[in-house]
């Protein structure tokens, strides 16, 4: 005789694991490139580099076949570039694929302006770009900047980035207009972001940019061709910062068109500045 024991099923459910949340490291309070301190750079490698429109006096005056770029000589600069910068800075690429028809995307400087006296330095004025070929880089510059945390805003006028803005000290900067930039985006600007922006009328052609005629060397020093502007503006620009004058043709040689990494100032041009002289310790490559 055999006895069947039947034996109930329990159901019982899994137990519930709490999740703690994540433990975030201390980062010091750092939450974007400007605020390191350390020199920041943004570059891209010239896989879209092309003259295809002639968008200024400099290429206009040349025909197509002269002006065309050569990639091995445009990578090769660019190396040898990021290399020297990479050397006492962080680098950043601003990523673009060779085919995305951004001509002029390797003129970094003209994606817009990081508000260096706002706190945190955490604000970018991104470009409203007057130059037809130049219009779609402000897509990629705010996906750039959006991507790091940055806020960015689009002036309701014309303007071309850091190019035409330069920061002199605490809320003071210049900046130029009347080619490429609209006077309006700086007034914009001061009533948005407590800004003083002392305007610099554009009126050559060819140095179509403030970059081109305007230099700050340090937070008293700035190198300004006063020739090209009216003397009232050169006056109010006096009353903050020291100006070093340079002359129209040195400007042409691209003496302006600088940039400044710790004590060594990098130009393309082969004049030589001898700052030393006035007791400006900087090296002029």
């Amino acid at each position: 005789m055999s006895t069947k024991i039947t034996i109930p099923s329990v159901s019982t459910p899994p137990a519930i694991i709490p999740i703690s949340e994540p433990v975030r490291a201390d980062v010091s309070g750092i939450v974007n490139p400007t605020q390191i301190d350390k020199p920041v750079f943004l570059l891209n490698v010239p896989l879209s580099y092309s003259t295809r429109i002639a968008n200024n006096p400099w290429m206009q005056e040349l025909p197509e076949e002269q002006r065309q770029p050569r990639f091995g000589k445009a990578l090769c600069q660019f190396l040898q570039l990021y290399h020297f910068l990479a050397s006492e800075a962080l680098v950043y690429l601003l990523p673009a694929p060779g085919d995305c028809g951004l001509q002029d995307l390797v003129f970094t400087a003209n994606m817009g302006a990081v508000l260096d006296h706002l706190p945190g330095q955490n604000t970018v004025v991104i470009s409203n770009f007057t130059s037809p070929p130049r219009v779609q880089e402000a897509a990629v510059g705010r996906s750039f900047f959006e991507s790091l945390g940055y806020a960015v805003e689009t002036p309701p006028y014309k303007f071309e980035g850091e190019a035409e803005l330069k920061h002199l000290h605490k809320n003071v900067y210049a900046g130029g207009y009347g080619i490429r930039s609209d006077i309006r985006a700086y007034q914009w600007m001061e009533e948005q972001y407590d800004m003083t922006v002392i305007p610099l009328q554009e009126t050559e052609p060819y140095l179509y940019h403030l970059d081109c005629t305007v230099f700050p060397l340090n937070r008293e020093t700035t190198v300004v061709c006063t020739g090209l502007y009216e003397a009232a503006e050169i006056e109010k620009l006096e009353k903050h910062t020291e100006i070093i004058d340079v002359s129209v043709d040195d400007c042409f040689s691209g003496i302006c068109n600088s940039v400044r990494l710790s004590n060594t100032i990098l130009n393309a041009s082969h004049i030589q500045m001898h700052l030393n002289r006035r007791s400006y310790d900087f090296t002029l490559l």
